[in-house]
């Protein structure tokens, strides 16, 4: 399985024919060193929430790819009325699908979507556990430090994608504390120096968690799974 770090809290994973983003924020991303055409033959979209930081470029990029865009009830139902293809869930929930199982985990935070109308409901923020390949990554999505990343321990999650920068987000405390919850195999932080508002350091986080690998990835920056 590749990934491919696409700054903020964006990615782009692949393996066969499962290719996938999350959260793909790229147009006004100034972390984005990739736009909404550089993606082609894109499966599946994972939405974590709707700020516009997150759901980013996904009317965009599912309508030209023809993409199946996995995220909550109410944004399924935002995407549904542009003719997006949507497959809702909604917390706690699991589901299979062609190319593996896909878990939707809490999130605390806001969900709320920005309209030329003004802001609309977008339903609960969430995390999601992708299983693809015998392989587990939860991203985190943007949450505070919960209890619920406790019952994360008993998933053997191969790869945490957590945020680090604070204000909006877990900071380094509350991240390196998650870490001990959850237990990963291997960790990339995110969410972090887009804004000086979340300005964090990856290296103190990387520092301070022990026996788990954190790899740090610049903007575009791959790894194998």
């Amino acid at each position: 399985m590749k990934l491919k770090y696409l700054g903020h809290a964006a990615f782009y994973i692949e393996s066969g024919d499962f290719k996938s983003l999350i959260d793909p924020f790229l147009n006004g991303n100034p972390q984005a060193k990739a736009s909404p055409d550089d993606f082609t033959n894109i499966s599946h979209i994972f939405v974590t929430h709707g700020h516009g930081d997150h759901l980013g470029d996904t009317v965009e990029i599912a309508k030209k790819n023809n993409s199946t865009v996995i995220t909550n009830f109410e944004i399924s139902v935002f995407l549904g009325e542009k003719e997006i293809n949507t497959h809702p869930m909604h917390i706690g929930g699991r589901s299979k699908f062609d190319f593996g199982i896909v878990k939707m985990t809490p999130a605390l935070h806001g969900s709320g979507i920005q309209t030329p109308d003004g802001m609309i409901y977008g339903g609960n923020p969430c995390g999601f556990v992708i299983e693809v390949d015998g392989k587990k990554i939860y991203h985190a999505g943007d949450t505070g430090l919960t209890m619920d990343m406790k019952l994360l321990e008993t998933e053997n999650i191969d790869l945490a994608i957590l945020p680090i920068g604070g204000n909006f987000t877990m900071d380094i405390d509350d991240a390196v504390r998650a870490v001990e919850f959850i237990k990963p195999k291997k960790i990339i932080p995110i969410h972090y120096d887009t804004f000086p508002i979340i300005k964090a350091c990856p290296q103190e986080f990387k520092d301070r968690v022990k026996n788990v690998e954190v790899i740090i990835l610049d903007s575009n920056g791959e790894y194998t799974l």
